[in-house]
């Protein structure tokens, strides 16, 4: 079970961080500035910031924000199954 669940929750990070990288790219282009030094530290307010940006411009969250926090969710999901399997 553990071979199974630890590569997923590994490629889910790294979809959430190909994406977070599309996100701050797409915001560039949009000309707000981005600190790559601390990328980490502010991706959630870039994350918000692409959020309310697509929903003024389109009507709707654009697609790269489910590619950022789906993931993320499916990862956290994953890491409690694998924790309950390893306690029990």
């Amino acid at each position: 079970m553990t071979t199974v669940l630890v590569p997923l929750i590994l490629a889910c990070v790294v979809w959430a961080v190909v994406a977070s990288i599309l996100i701050t790219r797409e915001l560039e282009k949009r000309g707000l500035s981005i600190e790559s030094l601390w990328l980490r530290v502010m991706i959630l307010k870039y994350v918000g910031q692409y959020s309310k940006i697509t929903r003024e411009e389109t009507g709707h969250v654009g697609p790269l924000f489910y590619h950022y926090v789906i993931p993320l969710w499916i990862a956290l999901v994953l890491a409690v199954i694998l924790i309950v399997y390893r306690l029990g």
